[in-house]
């Protein structure tokens, strides 16, 4: 009995250590409020999205994260925006669920006539749900029968929290023109206590971004595609605890489509057989009218299990227009995404 509760007690702290990771998405930069609060309200209009990840589909271990978000503008100026996301992550073979609501805002300060600096913070509440309680130890066995006789009466185990409830306070920042953006941003500043046992500390660890990216149009460079099209360069590096990772890459916009790809590295790998590249990503967009919707495909070359690659769906739309009897142009941003021309 004691030795089944020491490895039970060791699957826990090796699920803590886990799951104390943050969800990350590939279509970052379309769905850039997913890693800065500093792009809350930079639309001339109130904006929306929804993307869904799903790692592994067909495999034992399917994980899915959905992420939503609303944000506007709430001042003549546009230089304060005000909104909401949630995030919601689980895990089909455990059943762990992680759940958060956030309340953002963001500040713009013009550095120049081209240059603008957002200044954005993020507070809400989290809550984890391991649930535990599907745990079946030895002694709710009945020796004789092979039944379930009840729960486990073991102290170690009693001990044990099946969710956690906490909250959250990030903040970020982002330096952008026409063509160019560089930002960064950090989750989890207050470290918020993500302990399944009481009365011992478990600090979430915070979730370093840096990210940025330039576009520039292909006039010069091809021939027969529209007039304004264009190619974005994009990187984004993520740090939480001893985890790391950098995509990379590009993607070409023309007329209402976008066809690019990135790679995902592991640059720091921590043993000799770690992977320097560990997912290949093709990814899509089209715009249809007001809304833009999203595709993803990560192809793993780690050869880890039987990973069944990943896919993620994006759906983001423009909630109304500046002016009531006025068409409102769309126009590309250097970070992939469709923004109103401000009158």
């Amino acid at each position: 009995m004691k030795l089944k509760l020491l490895l039970f007690i060791l699957l826990i702290t090796l699920s803590v250590e886990v799951r104390a990771q943050d969800p990350i998405f590939t279509q970052y930069f379309f769905v850039p409020e997913t890693i800065n609060p500093a792009f809350t309200g930079t639309l001339a209009a109130w904006y929306g999205g929804l993307i869904h990840r799903s790692q592994w589909p067909d495999g034992f271990g399917r994980i899915d994260t959905e992420f939503g978000f609303i944000n506007g503008p709430i001042d003549v100026d546009g230089k304060m925006g005000l909104g909401l996301t949630i995030l919601n992550n689980r895990e089909e073979f455990t059943n762990y669920n992680y759940l958060q609501f956030n309340g953002t805002y963001a500040y713009r300060i013009d550095l120049s006539d081209d240059w603008k600096l957002r200044l954005g913070v993020e507070t809400g509440y989290g809550h984890k749900n391991y649930n535990y309680s599907n745990t079946l130890l030895e002694d709710q066995i009945d020796g004789g029968t092979g039944a379930i006789i009840g729960g486990s009466v073991d102290p170690g185990f009693l001990n044990y929290s099946d969710s956690i409830d906490f909250f959250d306070i990030s903040s970020g920042f982002l330096i952008y023109n026409e063509d160019a953006w560089f930002g960064m941003a950090i989750k989890h500043l207050n470290r918020p206590d993500i302990a399944v046992i009481e009365y011992n500390d478990v600090a979430l660890n915070m979730f370093f971004s840096f990210h940025g990216g330039y576009a520039f149009t292909t006039d010069n460079l091809l021939s027969g595609f529209a007039d304004e099209s264009k190619f974005l360069l994009t990187g984004n590096y993520m740090r939480q605890g001893v985890y790391n990772r950098l995509d990379f890459g590009g993607a070409f916009e023309f007329d209402k489509f976008t066809l690019g790809a990135t790679m995902t590295t592991n640059p720091e790998g921590k043993s000799k057989d770690s992977s320097i590249l560990t997912s290949i990503n093709l990814l899509t967009s089209i715009q249809l009218d007001r809304f833009v919707l999203g595709y993803s495909y990560d192809i793993n070359t780690t050869g880890v299990g039987n990973a069944q690659n990943i896919h993620e769906f994006s759906l983001t739309f423009q909630l109304g227009r500046i002016c009531r009897n006025c068409y409102s142009d769309f126009v590309k941003q250097p970070w992939g995404r469709n923004y109103t021309e401000p009158n």
